[in-house]
């Protein structure tokens, strides 16, 4: 089984990812994708921690790029 790709975000006015889409089109909140990455289930991503022990996306592909050469959804 081929393991799902983030491919576009979504942003809050602020600038904060709050979605993403997937290869296979689904659309995933940003807490359901850190729950996907932790199960092993989508290509690419890695939960890493903030200073503050929340779990966070890291973008595997572009180190330190937090997913910005991604297009937007909308």
């Amino acid at each position: 089984m081929q393991m799902e790709e983030i491919t576009k975000i979504q942003r809050h006015p602020n600038g904060q990812i709050i979605s993403f889409q997937t290869s296979t089109g689904r659309i995933i909140s940003y807490q359901k994708a850190v729950m996907e990455a932790n199960e092993g289930l989508l290509a690419g991503v890695s939960v890493d921690f903030d200073e503050e022990g929340f779990s966070q996306l890291a973008d595997n592909y572009n180190q330190g790029s937090a997913f910005s050469d991604l297009p937007e959804i909308f």
